[in-house]
């Protein structure tokens, strides 16, 4: 998969039995600056889009493919062995129900062609993962939640597994029941585009700069008031409602802010619209565990811990999962449910009309490659 910051294709080796999944080998394989530019200008309206998009598809399949090829050649593995390749894709559309005008309105749409990744790798390959659930009624995301219950669920402990890529999202586990999971709003996209604005770096290190900062308590208040945060029941965003554009548009009036007060102000935002989401819901959790970029971020981090006590916060390391990885194993556990005709998404998530099984296939052609 690519995530809303556009870094990197994330590729897992991933062994799926049941619900017991076991990452076996990874492998990140980065894009050009170029390449993360036209991503960029296609996720927005634009001159020969349908053109650009076309183009566009095609060569994210074939650089998923290469990706995966990859992988494989590293961990010393054939593409015989595989049984298939779940790719989420990378968004540059996603228009909700939540935040469409009507439902047929609501959509969303991921790139990166699987029918070319399956003609290059020989792999049978499962993608679209989120149209389905959007055709029922629901939101088409946060899908993780379903894995996270059957990867991270315990009896008799109530745990918050937060997911914190671009955008972030939570699952909220009741022993063993997923009750609730949603987008809880921008995890990294705020903080990247600012950082690497201000100081051409495309990530704060560590939450060393943010940490130098301090919070401004008016402009956080003025952040805090968008309509996203006041939705309750079943919510998903991205980049189409926080974006640097909305950023700075809300910097209005405070013209003499320094650049590092405001990204102390986004960290703030993170961390306090991810702790309300978990202080305001409907049972008592104690464990909160966080994947994702965010997890490296120190001062993020931090911040959690404080908002959130005396629940405990530590990266889902703690429980046998290295946090970078967990969203690549959702979609490779998503297609192992998608081959097998089992359910993949939550009602109680994404508000769909029902269970559905998720994503289509697109055979490929291992015995070529034996």
């Amino acid at each position: 998969m690519s995530g809303t910051s556009v870094d990197a294709i994330d590729s897992a080796l991933v062994r799926c039995c049941d619900d017991d999944v076991a990452i076996v080998a990874t492998h990140q394989h980065a894009f050009s600056p170029e390449f993360k530019e036209r991503i960029a200008a296609i996720s927005h309206s634009g001159p020969d889009e349908i053109e650009r998009l076309g183009v566009l598809d095609r060569e994210l399949g074939l650089l998923f493919a290469e990706a995966t090829m990859e992988l494989l050649a590293a961990a010393r593995t054939k593409p015989a062995q595989v049984r298939a390749i779940g790719s989420h894709g990378q968004t540059i559309r996603h228009r909700p129900p939540s935040a469409a005008t009507s439902a047929v309105a609501s959509f969303s749409l991921q790139i990166g062609d699987p029918s070319t990744i399956a003609e290059h790798t020989g792999i049978t390959t499962v993608a679209d993962f989120r149209r389905r659930d959007i055709a029922a009624g629901g939101e088409g995301a946060p899908l993780a939640p379903a894995f996270h219950a059957a990867a991270f669920a315990t009896p008799g402990v109530n745990r918050a597994i937060v997911n914190i890529g671009g955008i972030a999202n939570t699952s909220l586990l009741e022993g063993l029941e997923l009750r609730m999971g949603f987008d809880t709003g921008p995890g990294n996209t705020l903080l990247d585009h600012w950082i690497l604005n201000h100081r051409g770096d495309h990530y704060d290190h560590d939450g060393q700069w943010s940490a130098t900062g301090q919070v401004n308590q008016v402009l956080l208040a003025k952040l805090l008031a968008h309509a996203f945060f006041k939705k309750v029941g079943p919510r998903s965003t991205g980049k189409e409602e926080f974006n640097l554009a909305w950023l700075e548009s809300q910097l209005a009036g405070f013209d003499n802010i320094a650049a590092v007060e405001v990204q102390a102000t986004l960290v703030e935002l993170t961390s306090t619209s991810i702790a309300s989401a978990i202080k305001n819901s409907p049972i008592d959790v104690t464990e909160i565990f966080i994947c994702g970029g965010g997890s490296h971020n120190s001062h993020l981090m931090q911040r959690l811990a404080a908002q959130l006590a005396p629940a405990t916060v530590e990266s889902t390391a703690a429980i046998g999962m290295d946090p970078d990885w967990v969203e690549a194993a959702t979609f490779a556990w998503l297609a192992s449910r998608t081959l097998e005709g089992l359910v993949g998404n939550s009602p109680a998530v994404t508000g769909a009309a029902g269970a559905r099984v998720l994503g289509g296939i697109f055979p490929g052609g291992v015995w070529k490659y034996k």
